[in-house]
């Protein structure tokens, strides 16, 4: 295990406010009503907390896929075959055209493929990067802990570590993805127990389509772990370890990664909305510097976004997971900094401006 990372969220710093007054005075100082251009502005705002910097550059993208099985598959709660997740990564790692694969290719985004546990080997030549915690992906959860502590943390550290790789490598934005059959399953029994609520219905979702006989049993599967390990939201390493995933392990070292070096990242659906919760729960000032893509159509993404006070860009009715909103809100990020670095102030056009002391932002 490369990085102790419950040690090191422990030196993550909040961001500069200096830097964002500056930034949104500039906002304010734009060739525009103060506000006009909404979230655009407060993205460039926030990137400037992120970074300390009024003007920054988002061009080089790196996006992050970790692939996992669950074994909480075994008990009927998911619609797909379990072997989708290897028949997918291999696909993303042999660059067919996934949806992950072209939208990281139309908006200029590096990927990277991680089998943090995927049952079955992939060939040499597919640009799948082997690092198995678990060769078969974790535990029935019905019946025993996902995992133990000491694998919740290591998958944790493989996240964190590629946290340091996107900084080394003068990356600046990353996204994080997953792809493993049964994780809104993890996700949704992580977010309920990190938020200490077993309404099942108001936090699980069908996922991939499930029958109602099928969603009923997803329900069930969950509300009797919970009650099985009598989780408290105050032990977000035991919630991990004992009803998490390899993935969800994975993006939570990524985005406390992320934090510690300064880098914003952008946060996918309902399994990195469980991911970012945990890693909120380790330290909230983690949230400064996660930027949610898109709202997912899963019941407990809304309740964890609430909880963290995140704002979604986007509602698209999306729900493909891979990470598939990171490389479109990446653009979206980008142009936020043109707005920022390019465009003219009253002052640089000699327009009079003491009439904007009056308006309201």
């Amino acid at each position: 295990m490369k990085y102790d990372v419950l040690k090191l969220a422990e030196s993550i710093s909040p961001a500069d406010e200096n830097a964002k007054t500056a930034a949104k005075n500039r906002q304010n100082e734009l060739l525009k009503p103060p506000g006009a251009l909404g979230v655009l502005e407060e993205l460039s705002i926030q990137l400037a907390g992120i970074t300390g910097k009024v003007k920054n550059d988002v061009s080089k993208k790196i996006h992050f896929v970790f692939g996992a099985d669950n074994g909480v598959f075994d008990e009927g709660v998911t619609a797909s075959p379990k072997h989708f997740t290897h028949m997918l990564m291999d696909s993303y790692g042999k660059g067919y055209g996934c949806g992950i694969n072209i939208l990281c290719r139309k908006n200029n985004v590096d990927l990277v493929l991680v089998d943090m546990g995927i049952e079955g080997e992939f060939e040499a030549d597919t640009a799948v990067i082997n690092r198995k915690i678990m060769p078969n992906g974790t535990k029935n959860l019905a019946i025993e802990p996902a995992m133990s502590q000491i694998e919740a943390k290591m998958a944790m550290s493989v996240g964190f570590e590629y946290a340091a790789y996107a900084k080394e490598k003068g990356y600046n934005i990353v996204g994080g993805g997953e792809v493993g059959m049964a994780n809104t399953t993890t996700a949704a029994a992580v977010i309920m127990a990190l938020l200490g609520t077993r309404d099942a219905e108001m936090a699980v979702g069908r996922g991939g389509g499930l029958t109602d006989e099928a969603f009923a049993l997803k329900k069930n599967v969950i509300l009797r772990a919970l009650e099985k390990y009598d989780l408290s939201p105050d032990e977000p390493l035991r919630i991990l370890h004992t009803v998490g995933g390899l993935d969800i392990a994975a993006l939570c070292g990524l985005y406390l990664g992320c934090a510690y070096y300064k880098l914003p990242v952008v946060i996918d659906g309902v399994i990195a909305i469980a991911a970012a919760l945990m890693a909120y729960k380790i330290n909230p000032l983690v949230r400064e510097y996660l930027i949610p893509s898109h709202i997912s159509e899963e019941p407990a993404y809304k309740l964890a976004v609430e909880k963290m006070g995140l704002k979604p860009m986007l509602y698209l009715e999306m729900r493909l997971g891979e990470g598939s909103g990171c490389p479109i809100a990446m653009g979206l990020v980008e142009q936020a900094t043109v707005i920022m670095n390019d465009m003219m102030t009253f002052s640089e056009m000699q327009l009079e401006s003491e009439y904007r002391k009056k308006l309201k932002n």
